[in-house]
């Protein structure tokens, strides 16, 4: 069998015909996915093809597997401090995050019902918690304050006797803000409370340690670190006494009981491979993924000022104080919808969640007191791997006739 791969850069995508001229799209998204990094997908290749067996096999195929897979759990608990044995496999962090909170619930709801989180979680986390409010749980949502995140006062203050989780997030994926999760796990802690991370944002950005932080339960997926689509880890404390979740996936055992299905090992070798060289990469990548914000805000800003455009930060003024390759505008007085038209070519985030029929503001946006007029002329940028200054020049291109199309 023959497999050939076109190589592409993402500064280098195809081109496009725009106002009649050949133009670059530009990516500026890695919030909201990566591609996968080559040494990754050289890391997969081989578990497509030859050694193409089931991992729950007892053959040397699926023995194969099986080693390949356990390399994979042994990187990732590595570059978390964690023990191979706390990590699952799942299908992506919205799964990590069911089995973890429904699983909780579903395995200690008679006991405890009241459940605290905030509301600028990941819509996947608020809806978990919603749809478990129709079975019966109390729920609490902490107020983020105006830069996106919530206190360890108030989590301490909303745990109630029948507290059976918490659940904050990491970094926010729309604003980057990161919350005191270090000190919230320890607040859950003294109190005898499962505490619960979504830290997809977080790895390959800032420094992750669970040996640091006592969270019990944390979601993870591939994809917003340079792995495939569709791989995700949920981590499970080995705690005494022993943390039952009951899993919602049932049939043949596998991940020791824990989330029954076929495990995808080409996805699992991937995601190894690509938190590895997250983890390896930190300091270096995390200094550059900031330093293009920086020359990207700075550009920004000197085009504002020319055509006197006011704009705000959203989340931490200091941009030290978040993640370092997040940038959330939100333009005065400009037409969004304009804004936004003028600039198709480019591969970035809004600030409203569209439908067919509407447009509504994001609920982060709301949450941190943005009104729907500054919500839906906010543009989310963020950089990545391979991002370039190539890149930037391009952006700044298509902004400048961006904004002064969408002036009002």
């Amino acid at each position: 069998m023959v497999i050939k791969f076109v190589n592409i850069t993402l500064s280098s995508l195809q081109s496009s015909k725009y106002n009649g001229a050949m133009k670059k799209s530009v990516y500026f998204d890695y919030h909201a996915t990566t591609p996968v990094d080559p040494k990754v997908m050289e890391a997969m290749l081989p578990y497509f093809t030859e050694q193409f067996g089931n991992a729950a096999s007892q053959h040397p195929w699926g023995w194969g597997a099986t080693e390949a897979v356990e390399k994979a759990r042994q990187q990732v608990a590595k570059c978390i401090s964690a023990k191979p044995e706390e990590i699952v496999f799942t299908g992506g962090a919205t799964e990590a995050s069911h089995l973890a909170l429904v699983g909780l619930f579903d395995q200690y709801g008679d006991q405890a019902q009241h459940l605290i989180t905030t509301n600028t979680e990941h819509k996947s986390i608020l809806a978990i918690c919603e749809r478990l409010v129709e079975r019966g749980a109390e729920l609490t949502v902490l107020e983020a304050d105006s830069e996106g995140r919530v206190s360890t006062e108030q989590v301490r203050a909303a745990i109630k006797k029948n507290t059976l989780f918490v659940s904050v997030i990491h970094s926010n994926n729309e604003i980057g803000s990161i919350n005191p999760i270090k000190e919230i796990a320890e607040v859950c802690q003294e109190n005898h409370v499962f505490f619960h991370t979504d830290a997809v944002q977080a790895i390959g950005k800032v420094e992750f340690s669970l040996e640091e932080i006592p969270a019990d339960l944390v979601s993870l997926t591939a994809h917003k670190f340079y792995g495939p689509k569709g791989t995700g880890v949920l981590f499970i404390r080995d705690k005494k006494p022993k943390m039952q979740l009951k899993p919602y996936l049932v049939g043949g055992g596998h991940e020791a009981g824990r989330r029954s299905g076929t495990l995808n090992v080409p996805g699992i070798v991937g995601l190894g491979e690509a938190i590895a060289m997250a983890s390896h990469n930190l300091a270096i990548e995390s200094k550059n993924i900031s330093d293009l914000r920086a020359k990207l805000l700075e550009q920004i800003t000197d085009v504002c000022k020319l055509m006197k455009v006011e704009f705000i930060i959203n989340g931490p003024k200091d941009l030290n104080n978040k993640l370092p390759n997040n940038l959330s505008l939100s333009f005065k007085n400009i037409d969004g919808a304009k804004l936004k038209s003028g600039m198709r070519l480019v591969a970035f985030s809004t600030g409203s969640a569209c439908s067919t029929a509407s447009a509504s503001p994001s609920h982060v946006l709301t949450a941190i007191g943005l009104d729907k007029s500054l919500a839906n002329s906010t543009i989310r940028l963020s950089t990545g791997r391979f991002t370039n200054d190539e890149d930037i020049e391009n952006f700044m291109a298509y902004f400048k006739l961006a904004l002064k199309g969408a002036l009002l």
